[in-house]
């Protein structure tokens, strides 16, 4: 829905996003964007849902938080649970089933997103007709990406069953390892398919390439600004998506943090709560609210990183940065093109994983020391995902907090919101369909999932009334 009139627009909602979210454009009396704002309407407290239940329970409830990326919460969860029992250095297969099951979720997670919710707008421009501006109008016109949009994520899919023992919401991972490894049979079922699903990767990052470069004038400038990067790295400065330490950079590329412990993050990181939004706003406390916000997820993971240790994704990579002269890339709709270098890098990773003798071991648990305190993060498909915990002697969770990748980047996308809106609503004689679909472009590039970012501090504003059988108002309660 769209609503309009003489100093106000309404894009409620947001489409083609996970979650629910809408955006407001305000205007002055020439017709020019005061301020423009993404709200997350949404309300999901599982920060205290979460208190009171056994740590061990944590893994598998905290990813009832999203549908489309449980995986990552599953994980994120269960590293903090390894502190709490001390099982951290896991065993070779307990880290390698594990890392199996995340490279199967960045694998059908990118997939989704680039063939279903952002090609629309690639494929048939962003002032294209929307009733043939969605997923219905690519399987029409190009039906083979579609089908191979669908198996890919199928396939990414069937990995995270294998190790995870569902689709959806698995139960694989357990404080200090896993429950299960991989038989020999779906191995090779899996390596039958291998070749096939590198051939789509290697196009689709074909595809997110040539776009940009073909558009480079118009995307280069589009909802772009130089902002600082996060995410984690490994210990040589690789891209590891499962494990590492902080490293964040300016929009230079000059280091802010680097080689960080994340146990540590509450030192470097906060969290600032706006009173017209349900999601946080974390910046790096050294900068301060002011400057210290950042991005993450593919793009921030490619800027960041030093090299990337699979060859092909290497190679692109590469490519990617020519195009800045080795700095970083702060244009926002590079984003796409980021996200299917790492999906050519899923690619690879699971392909090597397959042929690892490891997956099919027996030795699957390990603990050690009792601790109270456990931090998990992992790099999501949105970007860096924090879980933090304390337990109690009992074996109860007494504080939850989270920063969920697209939380870490609300005020990017905020700022994309606003420059776009700037540069194509301000002074237009006429807001048509496709400008304001301009501005959905520019929050779709963050992939941001909605539902699993919403969780804020400070008590709720909330509205009881207590009406009869025939509707009419017996009591009304408010909380402001």
């Amino acid at each position: 829905m769209i609503a309009t009139n003489d100093k106000r627009i309404v894009i409620e909602p947001v489409t083609r996003v996970e979650g629910h979210g809408k955006v407001t454009i305000l205007l002055d009396d020439a017709g020019h964007v005061v301020r423009a704002r993404l709200h997350i309407v949404e309300f999901r407290g599982f920060e205290r849902f979460i208190q009171g239940r056994p740590y061990w329970e944590v893994p598998v409830l905290v990813q009832r938080l999203c549908g489309i990326c449980p995986v990552s919460h599953h994980l994120a969860a269960a590293k903090a649970m390894d502190r709490i029992v001390g099982g951290e250095n896991l065993t070779p297969t307990a880290e390698k089933i594990r890392r199996l099951m995340h490279y199967g979720q960045m694998f059908q997670s990118h997939a989704l997103h680039f063939f279903h919710l952002c090609s629309p707008d690639l494929l048939f421009g962003f002032d294209a007709d929307p009733a043939v501006r969605n997923v219905i109008g690519v399987a029409a016109r190009y039906p083979d990406l579609a089908v191979q949009g669908v198996m890919m994520r199928k396939f990414g899919q069937e990995i995270i069953r294998a190790t995870a023992g569902k689709k959806i919401h698995g139960t694989g991972a357990i404080p200090g390892g896993v429950n299960k490894n991989l038989p020999a049979a779906e191995r090779d079922a899996f390596l039958a398919e291998m070749d096939r699903m590198l051939d789509w990767a290697r196009g689709a990052v074909k595809i997110a390439r040539d776009y940009t470069l073909e558009h480079l004038q118009e995307l280069a400038p589009f909802g772009s600004f130089d902002s600082n990067h996060l995410s984690l790295v490994r210990e040589d400065g690789a891209m590891d998506l499962y494990h590492g330490r902080l490293r964040a950079i300016d929009a230079a590329g000059g280091r802010i943090l680097d080689r960080v412990d994340y146990c540590g993050y509450v030192e470097h990181i906060a969290e600032e709560v706006r009173d017209w939004s349900y999601m946080k706003f974390p910046f790096l406390r050294a900068l301060g609210p002011e400057n210290g916000w950042y991005r993450v997820g593919p793009l921030a993971r490619l800027n960041t990183c030093d090299f990337i240790d699979t060859p092909e994704a290497e190679a692109a990579r590469r490519e990617f940065m020519g195009l800045t002269d080795g700095k970083p890339s702060n244009i926002t709709m590079a984003y796409h093109w980021a996200r299917m270098i790492e999906l050519l890098h899923a690619a690879e990773k699971i392909r090597d994983l397959l042929h690892d003798p490891d997956l099919q071991g027996t030795d699957l648990v390990v603990k050690g020391q009792r601790r109270e305190e456990g931090i998990g993060l992992i790099e999501a498909p949105r970007g860096t995902l924090f879980h933090h915990y304390r337990v109690n002697a009992d074996d109860q969770v007494v504080m939850a907090n989270l920063i969920v990748s697209t939380t870490n980047n609300n005020e990017p996308m905020n700022r994309a919101v606003e420059k776009v809106a700037r540069d194509f609503i301000s002074g237009a004689l006429r807001i048509t369909e496709g400008l304001l679909n301009r501005v959905e472009v520019a929050i779709r590039a963050y992939d941001p999932c909605l539902s699993c970012a919403t969780h804020a501090l400070g008590r709720m504003p909330l509205t009881v009334e207590l009406r009869d059988a025939a509707g009419n108002l017996l009591d009304r309660k408010e909380r402001r």
